[in-house]
């Protein structure tokens, strides 16, 4: 079974960025894609964006539209969204999932936590 694994989070100052990765840990072939999502106090968990094994990207949360790139690196099972120009708002824990057959999320990471200081 796949693990998601994050890594990359971190302090940082506002109009930085950070670049996030995720290790679907005991992925040997196959899978669907990998899936990113956010979370923060007082706010509902949010989809910040997904990735196919094959490249296809997908962008969700509106705050982020124009500041947020993922990519894939299929042979070595991680992907990689980078988030710029970051604001303290985008402060939360962010999540990795895998969506194993393109019906839904199964397994999820224990987050990277990012924190904007203005």
């Amino acid at each position: 079974q796949v693990q998601p694994v994050e890594s990359g989070g971190g302090l940082v100052q506002a109009g930085e960025s950070l670049r996030l990765s995720c290790v679907a840990s005991g992925r040997t072939w196959g899978g669907y894609s990998m899936g990113w999502f956010r979370s923060a106090p007082g706010k509902e968990r949010e989809f910040v964006a997904s990735i196919t094994w094959s490249g296809e990207a997908t962008y969700g949360a509106a705050s982020l539209k124009g500041r947020i790139t993922i990519s894939a690196d299929d042979p070595k099972n991680t992907v990689f969204p980078e988030l710029r120009d970051l604001k303290p708002e985008d402060t939360g824990v962010y999540y990795c999932a895998e969506n194993p057959s393109g019906f839904g999320y199964r397994s999820w990471g224990r987050g990277a936590h990012v924190t904007v200081s203005s």
